[in-house]
């Protein structure tokens, strides 16, 4: 196959943080990316595709951009869609589902606008193969995207299937989980990689883990396991789909996958108040093939000491709104009083790391009474977020003992 146009989803304020992924998978020069403002647009050959469908932590999703060109009128729609040649993707025996997306589209709408580029890719697939596929809103074997701005048509082929933040391993979980994607990309922003120049271990510790969604991804990152390692994605439904190409893709992600060793200290550490989340977060890393690098305890975020006696990382998305109420011993006083005794127990015992807090609420870094020596613009949904970094000072340069209870 020759190559192909792709964009890839993400949240909005990740582009750089994938882009910096995509070339370190595909070897892609600055000069053949395109930064969006939710997503990042390439070209790249099939294996290309395979490779970020399976190791992409902060894409979305890979589509393939097979049309994009003006229009004015659902006519145009159907005659776009009807000009490209489906029956080389996907046969009628295929379920189909077309979702439509849009952008200050004059068209009124939407849904029948899905319609008119459905009836366009059946009634092209009836005159080439005599057959039309049948429509599966729920699980279909091929989903179609159209992107409509105010003047601009985009229709895109998914690769992916369910979303690529479906790892399959995250089977126990809160009631406000955070996706992987991001907790990807909040990894990213961080620059922590497990290891810091030298090659020494440098820990991470998310004292408020839930079910242990950042510091899983941390241990896959440090043990070189590719997201996507436990799952099945849409091109494997597709035509074009060669099962001896994939199978050797897979195998180099698994050559170069590690063991952690038995006598070595966790790589990660999570703690959250509620044990039953610290059970979800242990059954978790163990589907997640991360058990051995990975340490899980019950405990107020605000009475747990370091979890090493090295300096790392503390990654937190703290509890806001309602879920501060289950915050620990001062949840029920609000969240004030939550982050100022935070930040207060963290300048007392987490002397020599670094702390980076994802927050929505523009007061947050008042509140934890530190200085913010860097901020990144994150975005997660209709709300806008930063992710703060806070270098923590020793006191009298020194820092605490770790945490053995």
């Amino acid at each position: 196959m020759s190559t192909v146009d792709l964009f890839l989803p993400c949240a909005g304020g990740c582009p750089p943080f994938l882009a910096t992924e995509v070339q370190r998978l595909c070897a892609v020069p600055d000069h053949a990316l395109t930064l969006g403002r939710a997503g990042v647009g390439l070209r790249g050959d099939w294996d290309t595709v395979l490779r970020l469908n399976l190791h992409s932590r902060i894409a979305q999703r890979v589509l393939l951009r097979l049309w994009e060109g003006p229009y004015r009128s659902e006519d145009d729609l159907y005659a776009a869609a009807a000009e490209i040649a489906w029956e080389d993707w996907f046969t009628p025996r295929h379920t189909l589902k077309v979702e439509v997306t849009a952008q200050r589209s004059p068209l009124r709408s939407l849904h029948f606008a899905g319609l008119r580029i459905k009836d366009a890719v059946c009634d092209r697939l009836r005159a080439r193969r005599g057959a039309r596929p049948s429509v599966d809103t729920a699980q279909p074997d091929v989903r179609v995207y159209a992107h409509l701005s105010a003047d601009t048509l985009t229709l895109s082929l998914d690769t992916s299937g369910e979303p690529l933040f479906k790892r399959g391993w995250r089977i126990d979980k809160g009631d406000a989980p955070l996706k992987e994607t991001l907790a990807a990309a909040m990894i990213a922003a961080t620059g922590w990689t497990g290891i810091d120049a030298d090659g020494a271990p440098v820990p991470l510790f998310d004292p408020c883990c839930g079910s242990g969604t950042l510091v899983i991804e941390a241990a896959q990152i440090a043990l070189g396991l590719a997201p996507g390692r436990q799952r099945h994605f849409a091109f494997e439904r597709l035509l074009p789909h060669d099962p001896a190409r994939w199978a050797a893709v897979r195998e180099q992600a698994r050559s170069g996958e590690r063991q952690w060793p038995k006598d070595a200290p966790p790589v990660a550490y999570g703690s959250d108040v509620s044990f039953r989340m610290v059970d979800f977060a242990r059954r978790n890393a163990e589907r997640a093939g991360v058990g051995a690098a990975v340490e899980f305890r019950g405990g107020d975020a605000l009475q747990r000491l370091p979890p090493s006696p090295r300096p790392g990382v503390l990654l937190l998305n703290p509890p806001y709104g309602e879920r501060i109420e289950a915050a620990g011993v001062v949840g029920g006083l609000g969240a004030d009083v939550f982050y100022e005794r935070l930040a207060a127990h963290w300048k007392t015992h987490f002397g020599g790391w670094t702390a980076w807090v994802l927050t929505p609420d523009r007061e947050l870094p008042r509140r934890l009474r530190l200085q913010a020596s860097r901020r990144v613009p994150l975005f997660n949904g209709p709300i806008e977020c930063r992710l703060l970094r806070f270098d923590l000072q020793p006191r009298n340069g020194k820092t605490a003992q770790n945490d053995e209870t």
